[in-house]
Protein backbone atom coordinates (compact mmCIF):
# COMPACT_ATOMS: atom_id res chain seq x y z
CA UNK A 1 0.00 0.00 0.00
CA UNK A 2 1.28 3.20 -0.52
CA UNK A 3 1.66 6.32 1.45
CA UNK A 4 -0.58 8.57 2.02
CA UNK A 5 0.49 12.48 2.82
CA UNK A 6 -1.43 15.51 4.38
CA UNK A 7 -1.67 18.84 3.02
CA UNK A 8 0.63 20.03 5.65
CA UNK A 9 3.34 16.99 4.84
CA UNK A 10 2.89 17.70 1.40
CA UNK A 11 2.99 21.45 1.45
CA UNK A 12 6.26 21.37 3.51
CA UNK A 13 8.41 19.28 0.82
CA UNK A 14 7.17 21.73 -2.07
CA UNK A 15 7.78 24.36 0.67
CA UNK A 16 4.26 26.23 -0.24
CA UNK A 17 1.34 26.72 2.44
CA UNK A 18 -0.67 24.15 3.23
CA UNK A 19 -3.74 26.69 1.96
CA UNK A 20 -2.14 26.00 -1.55
CA UNK A 21 -2.08 22.28 -1.22
CA UNK A 22 -5.96 22.53 -0.76
CA UNK A 23 -6.68 24.74 -3.14
CA UNK A 24 -4.65 22.73 -6.24
CA UNK A 25 -6.48 19.45 -5.04
CA UNK A 26 -9.90 21.57 -5.19
CA UNK A 27 -9.54 22.56 -8.39
CA UNK A 28 -7.85 19.41 -9.43
CA UNK A 29 -4.45 20.80 -10.26
CA UNK A 30 -3.19 18.13 -8.18
CA UNK A 31 -4.32 14.70 -7.61
CA UNK A 32 -5.72 13.71 -4.27
CA UNK A 33 -8.51 11.45 -1.86
CA UNK A 34 -10.86 12.68 0.58
CA UNK A 35 -11.38 10.21 3.64
CA UNK A 36 -14.34 11.43 4.95
CA UNK A 37 -13.37 14.87 5.26
CA UNK A 38 -9.79 15.37 5.19
CA UNK A 39 -7.76 15.29 2.37
CA UNK A 40 -5.24 13.02 1.43
CA UNK A 41 -2.07 12.76 -1.60
CA UNK A 42 -0.35 9.52 -2.65
CA UNK A 43 3.45 10.26 -2.70
CA UNK A 44 3.34 8.56 -6.68
CA UNK A 45 1.17 12.17 -7.15
CA UNK A 46 3.35 14.75 -5.67
CA UNK A 47 6.31 13.28 -7.39
CA UNK A 48 4.07 13.63 -10.54
CA UNK A 49 3.04 16.37 -9.91
CA UNK A 50 6.72 18.27 -8.96
CA UNK A 51 7.86 16.51 -12.19
CA UNK A 52 4.93 18.06 -14.35
CA UNK A 53 6.08 21.40 -12.48
CA UNK A 54 9.53 21.24 -13.46
CA UNK A 55 8.78 20.00 -16.93
CA UNK A 56 6.51 23.18 -17.48
CA UNK A 57 8.77 25.21 -16.04
CA UNK A 58 11.71 24.04 -18.44
CA UNK A 59 9.30 24.60 -21.90
CA UNK A 60 8.70 28.15 -20.31
CA UNK A 61 12.30 28.85 -19.74
CA UNK A 62 12.76 27.21 -23.48
CA UNK A 63 10.09 29.15 -25.04
CA UNK A 64 11.73 32.52 -23.32
CA UNK A 65 15.04 32.01 -25.02
CA UNK A 66 13.57 31.47 -28.09
CA UNK A 67 11.87 34.80 -27.83
CA UNK A 68 14.73 36.60 -26.83
CA UNK A 69 17.24 35.15 -29.99
CA UNK A 70 14.15 36.23 -32.02
CA UNK A 71 14.01 39.78 -30.23
CA UNK A 72 17.83 40.07 -30.81
CA UNK A 73 17.96 38.47 -34.10
CA UNK A 74 20.22 35.55 -32.84
CA UNK A 75 20.54 33.56 -36.28
CA UNK A 76 19.68 35.86 -38.38
CA UNK A 77 21.99 36.73 -41.35
CA UNK A 78 21.99 40.47 -42.79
Amino acid sequence: MEYLLTPNQAAKIIAVAPRTIKDWLRRGELTGVKVRNMWRIRESDLKQFIQEGVQEASNSVRRNNLKYAEIRGVGDEG
